[in-house]
């Protein structure tokens, strides 16, 4: 990356880091990340959204060590039956792997994102479990499930500026140890601490189409399309994700263990480097406000620079707010339109994308979805037919069913202020 793709990448980030900064995101890091040469970076990348504000519960899991540590235990439906005398061995292999993580945040080298930074990781008993029971038959022992989480205690040490680490451990009422699916604990830790992100580390880079290309976002009800392709543990990851979505967790992100910096590609950046799954929305686009005046002005200047947009002042944006509509992702707004009704017609204006989401699928979503939702306002606000003026971008309303038309076309308010020099194009789309 050169001096000027940094410089561009840093600023595209900095929308993220406002946004993020004060969230709880909760982490699942299995035992396959914590065997992989790529955890230390995965430790930095997380020391690094701890500088930066995010309150940060890491859940480790073990299984590959599990595995190699209990060769003759049981498996069903993909949990561990734990039986009483694994137990021992199931506490010393999760001992063991978090003081690995631990360590990792303990490393003060040079030329690292924890160099000089003193950050404390904390773990306790905060996890209540109880005996999963008998499931299809079959006793699953020591095998237990969340019963309840000391979820003040943890946002209190969340809020004292520490890193909680839990591992896939809970005790009963009477202090017997129960071995939980660590996958399922993440979740279920995310939906009782109302959570903001709960993220999952995985060998999979991302969900793909039947066409081999990434697919960037899906919900809960189109994942079940892809479970029955996935290996057996990405499934229960992914299963466990649409779980913590559907009970309220705002969004939850699959990534790529294998992938260096792909943490960071994910949460500061338009497109991405794994999988999100969201709860279904129509659109994230909402009428604008006063407070969003800033905003837009940063978003349209660019193009009104390049002659796509015709200038307007701030004055005029402030006196015209009422039209317009602003696409947020993240929190962050990062598209507008503004919708003039004029009887049966109504003039789509000022439709813009911000420069750091213009290109990819990203962009072509926001104006997707901005041109959706205007329509839909003009709708409600009587019009029978949308019209756009542009001299830059009229292939991109053609391809979504606007036919061009004659100023002849336009109302005859419009007509008489219709710019000759500037020459604009008149495209037209009735409204169904």
């Amino acid at each position: 990356m050169n001096t000027n793709d940094y410089s561009q990448w840093f600023r595209g980030s900095t929308p993220y880091i406002s946004a993020h900064r004060g969230k709880t995101f909760v982490v699942f890091i299995g035992g396959d990340a914590l065997a992989h040469s790529n955890i230390t970076n995965i430790a930095h990348d997380l020391a690094l959204l701890h500088v930066l504000g995010v309150r940060l519960v890491l859940v480790h899991g073990g299984r590959p060590q599990l595995d190699a540590a209990l060769p003759s235990s049981v498996l069903h439906n993909h949990r561990r039956i734990t039986q009483p005398g694994d137990m021992d061995s199931v506490t010393g292999v999760y001992g063991l792997l978090r003081s690995q993580l631990e360590g990792l945040f303990s490393t003060g080298l040079p030329n690292t994102p924890l160099h000089n930074v003193d950050i404390s990781v904390v773990s306790g008993n905060f996890v209540t479990a109880k005996p999963l029971g008998v499931l299809d038959g079959v006793d699953h022992l020591l095998t237990g499930q969340l019963r309840s989480l000391d979820s003040a205690r943890i946002d209190q040490l969340l809020q004292a500026g520490n890193i909680v680490l839990q591992s896939p451990l809970g005790f009963s009422n009477s202090g017997q140890p129960f071995n939980l699916a660590a996958e399922e604990l993440a979740a279920d830790m995310a939906i009782v601490l109302k959570a903001d992100k709960v993220i999952f580390f995985d060998q999979q880079q991302h969900l793909h189409t039947a066409s081999g290309e990434r697919e960037s976002t899906v919900t809960p009800s189109s994942l079940d399309a892809y479970l029955d392709a996935m290996p057996a543990a990405t499934a229960q990851r992914f299963k466990a994700m649409a779980r913590s979505v559907r009970a309220g967790v705002t969004k939850a992100h699959q990534i790529s263990y294998e992938t260096d910096g792909g943490l960071l590609q994910e949460l500061f950046t338009a497109d991405g480097a794994g999988t999100q799954l969201v709860e279904e929305k129509a659109h994230p686009v909402r009428a604008a406000m006063l407070d969003d005046v800033g905003d837009i002005v940063e978003i349209i200047r660019p193009l009104e620079e390049s002659g796509a947009l015709v200038r307007r002042s701030r004055d005029r944006l402030e006196q015209e707010i009422d039209q317009f509509l602003v696409a947020e992702l993240d929190g962050v707004i990062v598209g507008c339109c503004a919708v003039y009704p004029n009887d049966e017609q109504a003039e789509l204006a000022c439709v813009a994308v911000s420069g750091l989401y213009r290109r990819g699928s990203a962009g072509v979503a926001i104006g997707a979805n901005l041109l959706a939702a205007a329509e839909q306002h003009a709708r409600t606000l009587g019009a029978k037919e949308l019209f756009v003026l542009t001299t830059q971008t009229q292939e991109w309303f053609l391809e979504r069913s606007f036919k061009s038309g004659d100023v002849e076309d336009l109302p005859t308010a419009k007509q008489s202020l219709y710019n000759w020099q500037r020459g604009s194009k008149v495209l037209r789309k009735i409204l169904s």
